[in-house]
């Protein structure tokens, strides 16, 4: 089965010698005799953002808790921040940062108590590299839970109590972070300020994220890679502009002329753009190149792993993959 994989420029020799913070090789989960994961394969490095999207039951959810070391898999090599997770200790977990679908949380808790309890146990573990834990009002200004932070936790609404999911996986400044579905029940300002905070600590502290979610739009804008599984398998990996390029390599030029409209789809925009102009200048108005969205790619990768055609998707960019 084929992985379309987009690579860019070759990295530098210093980046190069740079061991990944993840990397999953062969991973295999069997339940019984159904194989949840068949061979999935990926890596990540410090301060990247890699966003796992798959359809309900392709296993994402199973492979972030194999990395987390809560489950232990059927077969394959894994490693995160050098270790494997099978066989992590207290000070390689406390390196990590875990945002759950749910958990069971101390409702009589205030936010604040809670909070700074939690981020005593990563005390010992700071590093003069890396001081942990987080200050306890700066986290909570991270997450907007400032208006709550002397509430009770029974007493926060859905969003809010997501924001403390968050604030509760990043009190230990990890090194990486595991995000499993984090803006469920968030409205548009938290998924926005969620968005600048996982900004901040991929660009300012070096953390490198994983999270799965089944909102495209944000996957988009959060991934430097996003990877697509199905069928047990990674069966994409690369930038959303990068896997829309190798899905669909059309692209459609809108634009009007004299008070008419066209379209053209073409597989170069840019030298299409630039000849147009060159013909017509200051005439062309209403200029718009479109390439298929992420949506678009997503459900043709999915599409055609469901078809079975995954095969000629491999023969089609396997010069790309090697």
């Amino acid at each position: 089965m084929g992985v379309l994989r987009v690579l860019s420029e070759p990295p530098a020799a210093d980046a190069e010698a740079e061991a990944p913070v993840i990397d999953v090789r062969g991973l295999h989960m069997r339940y019984g005799t159904t194989d949840v994961l068949a061979g999935v394969g990926f890596d990540a490095r410090r301060g990247e953002v890699l966003v796992l999207l798959g359809p309900n039951g392709a296993g994402k959810t199973t492979t972030i808790e194999i990395l987390e070391g809560f489950r232990t898999r059927s077969a394959g090599e894994v490693s995160v921040l050098g270790v494997d997770p099978a066989a992590g200790d207290e000070r390689w977990r406390a390196r990590l940062g875990v945002v759950l679908q749910s958990w069971r949380d101390h409702g009589r808790w205030k936010v604040r108590e809670l909070l700074h309890d939690l981020g005593r146990y990563y005390a010992p573990y700071s590093t003069p590299e890396r001081r942990r834990p987080l200050d306890t009002d700066e986290l909570i200004d991270m997450v907007g839970l400032r208006e709550q932070a002397s509430q009770k936790i029974s007493s926060l609404s859905g969003g809010q109590r997501r924001r403390l999911d968050v604030a509760v996986g990043i009190v230990g400044r990890p090194e990486v972070l595991f995000l499993d579905e984090p803006t469920a029940g968030f409205d548009p300002q938290a998924r926005r300020d969620f968005h600048d905070v996982v900004h901040r600590l991929s660009d300012m502290e070096d953390v490198t994220i994983l999270l799965t979610t089944h909102d495209l739009d944000e996957a988009e804008k959060l991934a430097d890679r996003i990877l697509i599984l199905a069928g047990g398998r990674i069966v994409a990996d690369g930038s959303a502009d990068q896997l829309a390029r190798q899905v669909s390599g059309q692209a459609q030029v809108r634009w009007s002329r004299g008070g008419e409209h066209y379209v053209h789809s073409t597989g170069d925009a840019t030298r299409f753009v630039r000849e147009l102009l060159a013909q017509h200048g200051e005439e062309v108005a209403d200029l718009e190149v479109r390439r298929a969205s992420l949506e678009d790619t997503y459900m043709a990768l999915v599409r055609r792993h469901e078809e079975g055609r995954d095969p000629a998707a491999g023969a089609e960019f396997g010069e790309a993959a090697r």
